[in-house]
């Protein structure tokens, strides 16, 4: 009888087949890289947690034909410590043979010992099994957003990922962009476009900034949430290094806002294509700031060459992002559990900071290259 049991380091090679060809759609061998970045990722990283581990379902014959990416994550409720399993990549092949392998395995990860469980990037079927489990959909945490800055460059980026060859047509995308936005007068924010001379009103003041400095606001700008991670210094270090580290998306851009009189308000973090649409890991502002924290995002990755912005929602910027021309889209949903009902009622309160860098995004098996 086929059995589920935790992911060993014995069961690595195997695993990562399975990404290879269910993830790349590839049949030739999974590089080394990856092999190596599996075993650190899933039983050797910060915060590792031994009694909430990725799991694998086997045959008979021990063939490793499914698996469930799980990272632990401590979170604070107040002044409740709560140890909460990110469930990442859910894949299983040969479900002919086994139909029910699948929905085996969810059960079985959310029968851990953790207090919460959840992901962001549950597909339909996904978040049907979650739901059949007593779990829930946030609906405010599972959009993603997008905000057009250079329309023609942007436009390409999309077609482009299907047909590789119209990258060649960028510069002239470059040269349409560069006529659609020129200064207008009234500097108006327009749904299609962001104008060169487009200011960001309030004052607010937006610099450069560097993996150490946004540790340090991440620290400081989750302090708000209700329910919020608690990293220790390591463990984050480890995370936005990792988030960093993502070339299909590009470099990543760290930048922080203030006041004049250098108040820290917002921070976000972003990669950087030339002429691509940045893809947003985190924004980050305080209590009523996150209009003016956004407008700085917008202007600072139009300002250093983005074709447009795309990211993943969270209710604290929701409102906010209503009336800044920004569309949205679902594409996966994010589900939570917890046998608490308690902490459910939380969850579903949206005062949770969950997404981003407290999610599965951060990882390099996002954006990631290995070789």
């Amino acid at each position: 009888m086929s059995q589920i049991r935790p992911l060993q380091a014995g069961d690595v090679p195997a695993v990562a087949g399975l990404f290879q060809r269910i993830f790349r759609h590839s049949d030739a061998p999974p590089p080394a890289g990856l092999l190596t970045y599996l075993q650190r990722h899933y039983l050797e990283a910060p915060g590792f947690d031994p009694e909430i581990r990725p799991l694998v379902h086997a045959t008979d014959e021990g063939t490793i034909t499914g698996f469930v990416g799980v990272n632990a994550l401590p979170m604070r409720l107040g002044d409740r410590h709560l140890r909460a399993a990110v469930c990442g990549s859910l894949m299983v092949e040969h479900r002919g043979s086994d139909p029910m392998a699948g929905a085996r395995l969810l059960k079985a990860f959310l029968a851990g010992p953790q207090d919460l469980s959840f992901s962001e990037t549950a597909s339909e079927l996904s978040a049907q099994m979650w739901t059949s489990l007593r779990g829930i959909v946030l609906p405010q945490y599972s959009l993603d957003w997008v905000r057009i800055i250079r329309p023609s460059a942007f436009m390409l980026d999309l077609a482009g990922d299907r047909l590789g060859a119209l990258r060649l047509l960028s510069p002239l995308a470059k040269i349409i962009d560069g006529r659609l936005r020129k200064p207008r007068s009234g500097r108006v924010l327009r749904w299609a476009l962001v104008p060169e001379d487009w200011l960001v009103k309030g004052g607010l003041c937006t610099a450069d900034s560097n993996a150490a400095a946004f540790a340090e606001a991440v620290a400081t700008l989750t302090s708000q949430f209700a329910l919020r991670p608690a990293w220790s210094e390591a463990c984050l270090a480890h995370v936005i290094a990792e988030a960093s580290d993502k070339p299909e998306w590009g470099q990543p851009v760290f930048g922080e806002v203030r006041t004049p009189s250098g108040a820290l308000v917002g921070a976000f973090m972003y990669h950087l294509a030339p002429g691509r649409i940045a893809r947003v890991m985190q924004v980050l502002a305080r209590p009523g700031q996150a209009g003016p924290v956004i407008d700085c995002l917008t202007a600072h990755a139009a300002a250093h060459g983005a074709a447009g912005l795309r990211g993943r929602t969270q209710p604290a910027l929701l409102k906010a992002m209503l009336g800044r021309r920004i569309a949205f889209t679902h594409v996966a949903s994010t589900v939570v559990h917890a046998r608490d009902a308690a902490l459910l009622r939380e969850l579903e309160g949206a005062d949770a900071f969950l997404n981003g860098l407290s999610g599965e995004h951060w990882s390099r098996l996002v954006g990631g290259r290995f070789t």
